[in-house]
């Protein structure tokens, strides 16, 4: 179990789309904003985990059709959020006066996950490695390990959230603000470009 911990740990601490979004999302917008995109992801890890009990994330990681259509799907999602990002940017009190509501957020970060075929590949490769067949039920054990990863990397997501949050405030200030959020949508951008290459 320990081991568990420390590799779910490892995996979300290493920067990707959730971390990168979520970080862009409280640095524009505020906590409320990136915390509603937390609850997308944290369903989006969810859904994948139920998906790969019931084996529907080794077809998507096997197959490589649809591995492909999910990456670039994926890739295609995060250069539109960091063109959006960067629109913003052109009309900042636009973007202050009327903020996405929490729905619109948590579906961002719903859709971020669930275009990210690394999840999948987790919940394949490597989550079955620590099922032992000889303590209980395959199954029941694949959803207790869902469920601490998922906890795990809330935990991670929420702690990310509230830190870009907290520099907001030093960041966006003054004249600086439209070069901050300008910085954010290139940011995503590379985020996309680095997700296309490492998922390849």
């Amino acid at each position: 179990m320990l081991g568990f911990l420390l590799t779910a740990l490892v995996l979300e601490l290493t920067p990707g789309p959730n971390m990168g979004t979520l970080a862009s999302l409280a640095l524009q917008r505020g906590r409320r904003a990136g915390l509603a995109a937390v609850a997308g992801v944290a369903l989006g890890l969810a859904i994948v985990g139920g998906a790969a009990a019931l084996g529907l994330a080794a077809l998507i990681a096997g197959e490589p059709l649809f591995y492909q259509a999910l990456r670039w799907a994926g890739v295609g999602y995060l250069l539109y959020l960091a063109w959006d990002a960067w629109r913003d940017a052109a009309d900042v009190a636009k973007v202050d006066d009327q903020p996405e509501s929490d729905g619109a957020l948590f579906v961002k970060g719903l859709i971020v996950n669930l275009l990210n075929p690394k999840a999948a590949v987790f919940y394949v490769a490597v989550l079955p490695t620590f099922v032992d067949p000889a303590a209980g039920s395959v199954i029941g054990q694949n959803v207790a390990l869902a469920a601490i990863y998922v906890s795990v990397a809330t935990a991670v997501h929420v702690a990310v959230v509230l830190l870009a949050a907290r520099l907001r405030g030093l960041l966006v200030s003054g004249g600086t603000e439209r070069v901050v959020r300008r910085g954010l949508a290139l940011a995503m951008g590379a985020i996309a470009l680095w997700f296309a290459f490492e998922t390849a």
